[in-house]
């Protein structure tokens, strides 16, 4: 397949030259106010959809563009807030492969991997605030060739800043609801379509754990500007988040049982926490594993970019953006398995995270008689630091410490190393076009080296470790059977780098497991995906319906041992690889006098293609189901729009999803319910004023939301499960100045 693919692709290449065109990481055209809430990637040769601005302004305000999204066919959201934006808890997956493995861009500037302990990026939520998100593209496949990202194995999510450029206004909203949640937003936009222009804006969140004690509150900064000079366009974007927020605690089935879904940790109980850390338990409590006294994620963020797009001759363009962002993370759980020196019979327990990377993006686009070619590359040099660290509490009586506010001045420092990460990557792509059969060829390839240098080493793996494919195909075709309807077809191979952490990939294990995998010639994970769909559109209908494929190779599998707040080292192996095959269709009814019906269903049926042998014994998983990965996706919704009155009733079911290989222990299926009013009134501003209600869980279900929030186990029972928010509601007024 390799030989035959690499002889295409240079023919092509060759054969197309000096054609370059398309241009990639922009923003789909969906400007219009009568443009789609999704559109279905017409003339894509690729599974995607585009999710436009308007599916988040209905939710309510602050939500995560994931949870936005989670309506597409074969994504899997969770979380367990109602916003979705608590990042312990915050999951997305897409045809069986996990937030870590699909690839994530705004404004084509790369955000890593998306995980918790990110160590090359940042999360969504905090590189942009929700308000300020235009389009997001989502592709269930690899997606495409020009994103800037080496873990895109499954999918990427494109995020496009808004092109605010209707002139000098000032918007802003007040959200006020359940667990006394207070949200504020506002922007002051300037200039017009054309011209100079762009937008200041920020947001400040804060509302109450819905269960146990503390807060999760943020402060988000955003600006942006566009400034033409002659034909050439430059653009800048400046992002600051300050995120503080306090832990749920981590679940098993057997705790759900015997404690209930609204068990939590004990703060502000300090006394019962110290009692307990002595192995006194009040009933039902019985181990020092069922709560522990506080624990928090506290994420400082700057992320800036500047660029430039300017067309160098007719029909070519070069486009260039440099980035830079600098990361300060604190991870704190409150411990009972390390004692303060002072005596405190527990310590808060530290990961922490400093990362400092900048890069730099270009592409050359050109076209030139039925050829589109785009031709690019990425390079990014990324430093993080990481460390385990402990700080003492005051006294048995007094914590002393805040686990909102960055901790200082530890007692212990257990590992600490420095990362280097420097990636390299380019991509060549041709999109012929052969009247109604439109054919993209393509390849990507990258060298990412990884060096891990302990200042502390501890019982972690130090060394360098490098992944490397300079060829991974993409093929894909699609054909207009008429002005309404398109059949599309393609393959794609992509390889996953290794990552430079020392809570996850290689460094995460011993210094003797890392050798012996070095020794045994250690494989980047890798993925093989065929798609097949259909899509319609016209004025009443939208949709599409596909069928893939997906070869999942070199699995690298990280099994924790003990409790999480533990953090052992993991066990790393290649365990073989995983089968995908699945079926996914949505669609929209547009009823007419803005009554509309939405519904997507997926199927993914995904398992495990060999067994996990250990020195010790072998643990019988081929054929079983893929942990997270629920069989059945249905969304559906019936939304209301016409000048004053609108809403939206959502219905949202998953099937039940495995947390052990072994397919022994689940969460078994829920349907969740939401819901959205509203009315305008026409008060001579700029836009109507608007009154917004919003409804979460609105038949307040008891569920549970995320699995696997501390890895997943061969079998039994396992604290890695987090529940789901009850029933929560918003209030939310919109002005438009």
């Amino acid at each position: 397949m390799r030989k035959i693919s690499v002889m295409l692709m240079a023919g092509v290449a060759l054969g197309s030259m000096p054609a370059m065109a398309q241009q990639v990481n922009t923003a789909p055209a969906v400007d219009s106010d009568d443009a789609e809430i999704v559109v279905f990637g017409q003339g894509e040769t690729r599974q995607v959809q585009d999710v436009t601005s308007k599916e988040l302004l209905i939710l309510a305000p602050g939500t995560s563009p994931l949870k936005a999204i989670e309506k597409l066919p074969s994504v899997n959201f969770q979380s367990a807030d109602p916003f979705g934006t608590y990042e312990w808890s915050s999951r997305v997956s897409i045809r069986g492969f996990n937030q870590n493995q699909l690839g994530y861009t705004l404004d084509g500037i790369p955000l890593g991997d998306s995980t918790y302990g990110n160590n090359n990026g940042l999360h969504i939520g905090r590189a942009i605030i929700s308000e300020n998100i235009g389009v997001t593209r989502v592709s269930q496949g690899s997606g495409s060739i020009g994103t800037q990202a080496t873990n895109n194995l499954g999918g990427t999510l494109e995020f496009f800043s808004a092109d605010v450029n209707d002139g000098f206004g000032v918007d802003g909203n007040l959200t006020y609801g359940s667990s006394n949640t207070i949200r504020a937003f506002g922007r002051v936009n300037f200039g017009e379509a054309g011209g100079f222009r762009g937008f200041v804006s920020g947001a400040y969140h804060n509302a109450e754990k819905w269960k146990g004690g503390g807060d999760q509150r943020s402060t988000h900064v955003n600006t942006k500007a566009i400034i033409p000079v002659g034909e050439a366009e430059f653009d800048a974007y400046f992002s600051y988040s300050d995120r503080a927020e306090q832990d749920y605690q981590d679940l098993s089935l057997a705790m759900i049982k015997r404690l209930g879904y609204n068990h939590d940790n004990y703060f502000p109980d300090y006394a019962k926490a110290i009692a307990a850390a002595r192995s006194v338990f009040v009933a039902p409590i019985n181990n020092l594993d069922d709560s522990y006294y506080d624990a928090s994620g506290l994420r400082k963020d700057t992320l800036g970019s500047f660029g430039l797009t300017a067309p160098l001759a007719d029909g070519v363009t070069f486009k260039v953006k440099a980035y830079y962002h600098n990361n300060t993370g604190q991870g704190t759980w409150g411990t009972p398995y390390v004692a303060s020196p002072n005596g405190v019979p527990m310590s808060a327990r530290t990961t922490e995270y400093d990362i400092q990377r900048g890069g730099v993006f270009s592409s050359l686009n050109a076209q030139v008689g039925d050829h589109e070619i785009t031709v690019g590359g990425w390079y990014e040099h990324n430093d993080f630091t990481q460390a385990r660290r402990f700080y003492a509490y005051e006294s048995s009586t007094k914590a002393g410490l805040d686990h909102t506010k960055f901790l200082r001045n530890p007692f212990r420092t257990q590992w600490l190393f420095d990362f280097n990460t420097d990636t390299l990557q380019y991509y060549v792509q041709d999109k012929i076009s052969f009247g109604d059969l439109t054919v993209n060829l393509g390849w990507k390839g990258f060298q990412v080296n990884n060096e891990s240098d302990p200042r502390i080493q501890g019982s972690l793996a130090a060394g360098k470790i490098k992944s490397q494919d300079w060829f991974q195909p993409h093929v894909g075709a699609a054909y207009k059977l008429s002005g309404k309807a398109e059949i599309f077809g393609g393959f794609t191979q992509v390889t996953r780098a290794f990552v430079s952490s020392a809570t996850s990939g290689p460094f995460s294990t011993t210094q003797a497991g890392f050798d012996a995998l070095l020794a045994r010639g250690l494989k980047p994970e890798g993925s093989d995906t065929f798609e097949l769909g259909a899509r319609y559109n016209d004025n009443v209908f939208n949709g599409v319906i596909g069928v893939y494929y997906v070869n999942f190779r070199n699995r690298l599998l990280g099994v924790q041992t003990g409790a999480g707040i533990v953090g052992n080292p993991a066990i790393l192996q290649n365990v073989g690889s995983v089968r995908s095959i699945g079926f996914e269709a949505a669609g929209d009814v547009r009823l007419g006098g803005g009554l509309t019906v939405f519904a997507s269903y997926s199927y993914t049926g995904a398992t495990y293609e060999d067994n996990v042998v250990t020195p010790t014994a072998t643990i019988a998983i081929k054929g079983k189901d893929v942990v997270d990965t629920p069989k059945h996706l249905l969304r559906g919704e019936v939304a209301y729009d016409s000048d004053t009155f609108f809403g939206r009733l959502g219905a949202n079911y998953m099937s039940k999803r495995y947390f052990t290989y072994l397919n022994d222990q689940s969460v078994p299926a829920r349907v969740l319910f939401d819901a959205t009013l509203g009315y305008r009134f026409d008060a001579g501003m700029r836009v109507p004023l608007e009154l917004q209600f919003n409804a979460t869980n609105l038949l307040d279900k008891k569920y549970v939301s995320t699995v696997g929030s501390n890895g997943f186990g061969n079998s039994g029972d396992n604290q890695t499960l987090l529940a789901g928010a009850p029933q929560q509601f918003f209030v939310t007024l919109k002005a438009g100045f």
